[in-house]
C-alpha cells in the first residue's frame, strides 16, 4: 500500500486536507437541525369517519365493517385494526415496512370512493390521514387567568394563536380547555306547546332569516352593480326579534317563547394547571423543521406575548426541545468523557505525552468528518446519530494504535523515523483494513433491518462505519506523517529526543510492568500451548457455567428511560357526569401535590382523552418533573410511591406509571402505550367481558403486576327510544322528525352562524333544561306532525333500557377485548413467563383466541431480525477475512474469538442487573465484529513471521503474542473505557446507550483476555490438523522438531 508511503512524502498536502475536513465538518455542524430521534415515516395510515349521534354498534356496523372490507383487499396491507366509538370509526391500516405510502394511499382512496354508497346518508366523508411524529406537540403550553374564562379564551384565539402560528416550522396549534363562546336560544316547552309550534320549524325560521345571498347583477348605463341581499343578523336584538309564527293576525317573536343569551358550548373536558382552570396549548412543528429551534422561536414570542397582555400567565409546561438539548449534551458528554479515558489509557501505555497527542488526533478529525457525512446524508443530530460517535469513540483510535505502536517497535529497532513511519505503516495495512472491514460489515444487517428499530438503529450503523472508514484514513495517512515528523528518537533514548516523558519516574514503571506482563504472558502462552487440550477444556467450562446464568437476566423490548415524568389516569364508573370526576379529581390532585415535592408542572384533563375513545368518567393527569441531576428519586419510585398513596380512592380507577422508554411509539403501534397485552378475540361480547375478567383476576396476583385494565369497560346506561313506525305513519310523523325533535330538546340543533366584531359563533336552539328532564316528562312532550297537529310523543315511541359498550376495538375484522397489563420493578420477560404459566389451564370457549401484543409482539418481530443480522454479520464477517487472508480456514481461527463474547456479556448483564434488549442486541452484533480484531492482529502477525521471516510456529506464536500484546491491551482497553460513561446511563438520554455499551464492554472484556491464549492454541492446532499449502516437508520437520506435538 503507497498510502502512507505518499503522506509521508507530501506532509504539507496531508495538513491540508486534514484541515479542509476540519473546517467543512464545523460548518456542518453548525447547521446541522437537533432532533430526540431519527425522523420516521411509520407505514400506517387511518381511515376516520364521523357519524354524529350514533352509538358504538351502530357505527361498527354502519361505518366500520364496510371500511375495513374495503381496505383488507389493499396490497401491501399487513393488519387491519380498528376503534368504533360513540359517533366515531377509526380504522388503522399497517403496511409493510418499506411500503410507498403515497401510492398506498392512492390505492386505499380508490378503495374507499367505491364504499361511499354503502355509508348511511348521515355519515361524513371518510378521511385518510397519515401518520407522522411531528403531528406529536413539540410544545405543550398552559394559560392560566384571573378573567373571565370565556374572555381567556377569546384572547387566546384572536391574539395568541395566530402569533405562534406564524411562526417559521410551526404547523399548527391546538388548543383545549376553557369556555368557547356559543349563543343559545333556550325555548320555553311550555310555550310552545301552548302555541302548538314545533322545534324544527323554529329552527328553520332563524336559518332562513339568517342568510346573505348574493342575488346577481343590475345594469345600470354602463356599469353592472352588484345586488346582494344583507339578511344576517348584526346584533341579538335581531335574533331576538325573528318572527317564527302568526297567530291570528300577531307575530310571534322569538323572544316571546325563548330566552337569548351569548353563554359558551358544553363543557366535554376541563383543563387545570397546577391547580387552576386553564387553557392547554400544543404545538406541533412542520415536517423536517428542527425542533429545538421551533421551540425557541416558540418561547421567545411568549415572552413577548407576556408582556403585551399581562393579564394572562402563560407556563411552558412540556418542552421537548429541553428534554431533547439535555440528551443530546449527556451524549455528547458521555463522547467527551469516554475520549478522555481513552486518551488516559493511551499516555499510560504510550508512557509519553507526544505520541498521545499525535493518536489522539485520530478522534476530533474522525468525528468532525463525519457531521459532514450527517449534514449531506440529510440526518439529525439525535440521539442515535450522535450515540453513534459516542460508541465509536473506543473504535476510532484503534486503527492508529496499532499503527503507532508498529512504529515505536520499528523505531526502537533503530530504523530513521521517515523509514519507521513508511514500514510500520505498511506492515499493519492489511491487518487494520481487515479488522475494519469486519467492523462495517457487522453494520449491514442493521441498513437492512425492518421495523422501528431498524429505522432508529441505521443511522447509529451509518454514523460508525463513516468514522470508522474516516479513522482508517487518518491512521493510514496523517499518523504516519506526523510520526515521521514528531519521532527523532527511539523511545529507549525518549530522555534525548524531545518527548516528554512522565513526571516522577511513571514512564519506567509502566515500562517495567509491561515488560513483566509481557514476560508472564508469554509463560503462559508457552504452558497453554503444551497442554492444549486442558487449556480448550477450562475456557470450554467457563462458557457453559456462564451460560447457566441466562435464565436470571430479564429480557424486554426497549430499555425504560427516565423522561421526567409521571402520569396518572383515572376512570369511573362508565356514566359519571364530569361535575361528580371533577370533585373526586381534586383530592386526587391534592395527594400528588404532597407526595412529588420534585413535581415541575401538573396538567389535569378530565373527559374524553385524546387518544382513544373515552368520557366524561375518565381523566389524566400528567406530572412533570424536575431534570434527573436536581432529584434523587427516579420517576418510576415517584410513580410507586404515589401508587401505593393512592390506593383506596372510593369510586376511582387509578393507573400510576412513569413515562417510560419509546412512550410515543407504543401508542403509534396501537398497543395504548402498554408493555404487555392479552387479546381476547371473539364476537360475542358479554362472553369476551367475562373471560377477560377471568384473566384479569388471575394475573393481577402476579409478582411485578401493578394493575390490570380491560379496553372494554363497563357497559354505559342508555335509554334506547325506539319509534312506533307504523303508528308514527298513521299520526303523520316519521322517525326524522322526532329524532331531530329529540335531538333539539336534549342537546340542541345548530342554527346557522352570528358573526360579531369578525368572529364567527354557533347559534344553538335548544330546550330550557331539556338535559334535566325525567324520560316521562320528556315523553309527555309533543311533536308536531304533518297536518300541524300536536302529538304527544310517548304515544309513538317506547323506551328500552339498555347497557352499551363505550367503544368496541377489531383486529383482522374480528372483535377484541384487550387486557392492558402495567408492571414494575420486574422485567417484561419474567412476568410474561408467568402470565403465560398461569393463563396455561384457562378453558377457552369455542371461537374465541388469546393473543399476545403490546410489546412483546414488537420484540419478538424486533428480535427475530436482530437474529438474522448477527448470524448474516458473522458469515459476512469470515466472507471478508477469507478474502483478505486468502484462506478460508485462518477466519475460521479467528471467529473462535466470537463466542469467548458470550461470556463477558452474560456477566456484565447478570452483575448490573440490565435486562437483554433491542440495544443489547446492537451490541452483540458489534461485538461480532469487534472481538475479532484483536484475533485478526495475533493471526496476522503469525502469519507474517512464518512468511517473511521463516520463524518456526511455535516461536512465530510466542513472537506474536509478545509483540501484539501491547496494541490488543490498548485497543481493547480504549474501547471499554471509552465506552465506560455511556455504560452508567446516567441523566436524559444516556439510557438510550447504556445497555448496548455494557454488553460492548462486558464482550469485549472477556473476549480479549481469552482471545490471547485460545487463538493462538487454535492456530497451533490447525496448523496441524489443516497446514498451509505453502508449507513443506520442513514445516513438519518443525513441527516434529518442536516437540509440542
Amino acid at each position: 500500500m503507497k498510502l502512507s508511503r505518499f503522506s509521508v512524502n507530501r506532509p504539507v498536502f496531508t495538513t491540508m486536507v486534514m484541515l479542509i475536513v476540519l473546517i467543512l465538518g464545523g460548518v456542518a455542524l453548525n447547521r446541522l437541525p437537533i432532533d430526540l430521534m431519527p425522523e420516521i415515516t411509520f407505514p400506517t395510515l387511518s381511515v376516520i369517519t364521523n357519524y354524529d349521534n350514533a352509538g358504538p354498534e351502530e357505527v361498527e356496523d354502519l361505518i366500520t365493517t364496510p371500511i375495513e372490507k374495503a381496505v383488507s383487499a389493499v396490497s401491501g396491507v399487513q393488519g387491519v385494526s380498528s376503534t368504533s366509538s360513540d359517533s366515531t370509526s377509526v380504522v388503522r391500516i399497517s403496511f409493510a415496512w418499506g411500503t410507498e405510502l403515497e401510492e398506498a394511499a392512492n390505492d386505499l382512496r380508490d378503495r374507499l370512493d367505491r364504499v361511499l354508497n354503502q355509508l348511511p346518508e348521515g355519515a361524513d366523508r371518510p378521511t385518510l390521514r397519515k401518520f407522522d411524529l411531528d403531528q406529536f406537540p413539540i410544545l405543550i403550553l398552559g394559560i392560566v387567568s384571573e378573567l373571565d374564562p370565556i374572555e381567556v379564551r377569546k384572547i387566546v384565539d384572536d391574539q395568541i394563536k395566530y402569533r405562534l402560528e406564524r411562526l417559521p416550522g410551526v404547523a399548527a396549534l391546538d388548543t383545549r380547555g376553557g369556555l368557547e363562546p356559543e349563543i343559545h336560544v333556550n325555548i320555553n316547552p311550555g310555550k310552545v306547546k301552548a302555541l302548538g309550534l314545533s322545534l324544527g320549524a323554529i329552527v328553520n325560521s332563524i336559518k332562513k332569516q339568517n342568510v346573505s345571498i348574493p342575488t346577481g347583477t343590475l345594469r345600470k348605463g354602463n356599469y353592472d352593480l352588484v345586488v346582494s341581499t344583507a339578511g344576517e343578523y348584526n346584533d341579538l336584538n335581531e335574533l331576538r326579534n325573528t318572527v317564527v309564527t302568526i297567530r291570528e293576525g300577531s307575530s310571534i317573536q322569538l323572544k316571546d317563547i325563548a330566552t337569548v343569551e351569548s353563554s359558551h358550548k358544553k363543557v366535554s373536558r376541563l383543563v387545570r394547571i397546577n391547580g387552576k382552570p386553564g387553557i392547554r396549548i400544543a404545538v406541533r412543528k412542520q415536517s423536517l423543521a428542527n425542533t429545538v429551534e421551533v421551540a425557541k422561536g416558540a418561547l421567545k414570542e411568549l415572552k413577548q406575548i407576556d408582556k403585551d397582555i399581562p393579564q394572562l400567565r402563560i407556563i411552558p409546561l412540556v418542552d421537548t426541545s429541553d428534554y431533547i438539548k439535555r440528551s443530546i449534551t449527556n451524549v455528547g458528554r458521555g463522547a467527551g468523557y469516554g475520549s478522555f479515558f481513552a486518551i488516559f489509557v493511551l499516555l499510560i501505555f504510550l508512557g509519553n505525552l507526544r505520541s498521545t497527542a499525535i493518536i489522539t488526533t485520530a478522534i476530533p478529525i474522525s468525528i468532525i468528518a463525519t457531521f459532514v457525512f450527517v449534514y449531506f446524508s440529510g440526518f439529525t443530530l439525535n440521539l442515535m446519530s450522535l450515540g453513534g460517535l459516542a460508541v465509536g469513540v473506543g473504535l476510532i483510535v484503534d486503527n492508529a494504535i496499532v499503527v503507532l505502536e508498529n512504529i515505536h517497535r520499528l523505531r526502537a529497532e533503530g530504523k530513521s523515523a521517515h523509514d519507521a513511519a513508511i514500514l510500520g505503516a505498511e506492515e499493519v495495512t492489511s491487518a487494520i483494513i481487515a479488522s475494519t472491514l469486519t467492523t462495517l460489515v457487522i453494520f449491514l444487517p442493521l441498513v437492512f433491518m425492518r421495523g422501528i428499530a431498524g429505522i432508529m438503529f441505521q443511522q447509529l450503523a451509518y454514523v460508525i462505519s463513516f468514522a470508522l472508514l474516516c479513522s482508517l484514513g487518518v491512521a493510514l495517512m496523517l499518523i504516519p506523517m506526523l510520526a515521521s515528523k514528531l519521532m527523532r528518537a527511539p523511545l529507549e533514548n525518549v530522555s534525548t529526543s524531545g518527548f516528554r516523558r512522565m513526571p516522577f519516574g511513571l514512564h519506567n514503571q509502566i515500562s517495567k510492568f509491561f515488560t513483566q506482563l509481557e514476560d508472564n504472558y508469554s509463560a503462559i502462552l508457552s504452558t497453554s500451548l503444551s497442554h492444549k487440550k486442558l487449556s480448550l477444556a477450562i475456557v470450554l467450562l467457563i462458557l457453559i457455567s456462564s451460560l447457566a446464568l441466562v435464565p436470571w437476566i430479564g429480557v424486554e423490548y426497549m430499555p425504560a428511560s427516565d423522561e421526567s415524568e409521571v402520569r396518572v389516569n383515572v376512570s369511573m364508573d362508565v356514566g359519571t357526569n364530569l361535575e361528580v370526576l371533577n370533585r373526586q379529581f381534586g383530592r386526587l390532585e391534592e395527594i400528588a401535590a404532597k407526595s412529588i415535592p420534585e413535581t415541575k408542572n401538573v396538567v389535569a384533563r378530565l373527559g374524553s382523552s385524546h387518544w382513544r375513545a373515552g368520557g366524561s368518567h375518565t381523566g389524566r393527569l400528567q406530572i412533570t418533573l424536575k431534570p434527573i441531576a436536581e432529584r434523587t428519586r427516579s420517576s418510576e419510585e415517584i410513580a410507586a410511591d404515589l401508587r401505593k398513596k393512592l390506593v383506596g380512592i372510593p369510586g376511582m380507577q387509578i393507573r400510576t406509571r412513569a413515562g417510560q422508554g419509546l412512550f410515543l411509539f407504543r401508542i403509534i403501534s396501537g398497543s395504548n402505550t402498554e408493555r404487555i397485552q392479552i387479546d381476547v378475540r371473539g364476537y360475542d361480547l358479554e362472553t369476551a367481558k367475562r373471560l377477560s375478567g377471568i384473566i384479569q383476576k388471575t394475573i393481577e396476583e402476579i409478582p411485578g403486576v401493578t394493575d390490570v385494565r380491560l379496553s372494554l369497560e363497563a357497559g354505559r346506561p342508555e335509554e334506547r327510544i325506539v319509534v312506533d313506525r307504523d303508528r308514527a305513519a298513521q299520526m303523520g310523523l316519521n322517525v326524522s322528525t322526532i329524532a331531530e325533535t329529540l335531538q333539539t330538546i336534549l342537546s340542541g340543533t345548530p342554527s346557522g352562524r352570528y358573526r360579531e366584531g369578525g368572529n364567527e359563533y354557533n347559534i344553538l336552539v335548544k330546550v330550557e333544561d331539556g338535559d334535566k328532564m325525567s324520560m316521562q316528562e320528556l315523553l309527555d312532550l309533543t311533536v308536531i306532525n304533518s297536518s300541524g297537529n300536536p302529538i304527544v310523543m310517548k304515544n309513538v315511541v317506547k323506551v328500552r333500557s339498555r347497557t352499551a359498550p363505550v367503544q368496541i376495538r377489531r383486529k383482522d375484522q374480528e372483535r377484541v377485548v384487550t387486557v392492558s397489563v402495567n408492571i414494575s420493578e420486574r422485567d417484561m420477560g419474567s412476568i410474561l413467563a408467568d402470565i403465560r404459566q398461569a393463563l396455561s389451564g384457562l378453558v377457552i370457549p369455542r371461537e374465541f383466541s388469546l393473543m399476545y401484543s403490546g410489546d412483546i409482539e414488537a420484540q419478538e418481530e424486533a428480535f427475530q431480525e436482530l437474529l438474522v443480522g448477527i448470524l448474516l454479520a458473522i458469515v459476512l464477517v469470515y466472507m471478508v477475512m477469507a478474502c483478505l487472508y486468502e484462506s478460508v480456514r485462518d477466519p475460521f481461527i479467528v471467529l473462535f474469538s466470537v463466542p469467548l463474547a458470550i461470556i463477558g456479556v452474560i456477566l456484565i448483564l447478570f452483575l448490573t442487573e440490565t435486562t437483554f434488549n433491542v440495544q443489547s442486541y446492537i451490541g452483540c452484533i458489534m461485538l461480532a465484529g469487534i472481538v475479532v480484531n484483536n484475533a485478526i492482529l495475533l493471526v496476522d502477525h503469525i502469519n507474517l513471521l512464518r512468511k517473511r521471516d521463516q520463524v518456526p510456529i511455535v516461536e512465530a506464536i510466542l513472537e506474536s503474542g509478545r509483540r501484539r500484546l501491547r496494541p490488543i491491551l490498548m485497543t481493547a482497553a480504549t474501547t471499554i473505557l471509552a465506552m465506560f460513561p455511556l455504560s452508567l446511563g446516567l441523566l436524559e438520554g444516556g439510557e438510550t446507550q447504556a445497555s448496548l455499551a455494557r454488553v460492548v464492554i462486558g464482550g469485549l472484556a472477556s473476549s480479549t483476555l481469552i482471545t490471547l491464549i485460545v487463538v493462538p492454541l487454535l492456530y497451533a492446532v490447525f496448523e496441524k490438523w489443516f497446514p498451509h499449502k505453502s508449507d513443506n516437508g520442513t514445516s513438519r520437520k518443525e513441527r516434529d522438531d518442536s516437540g509440542i506435538y
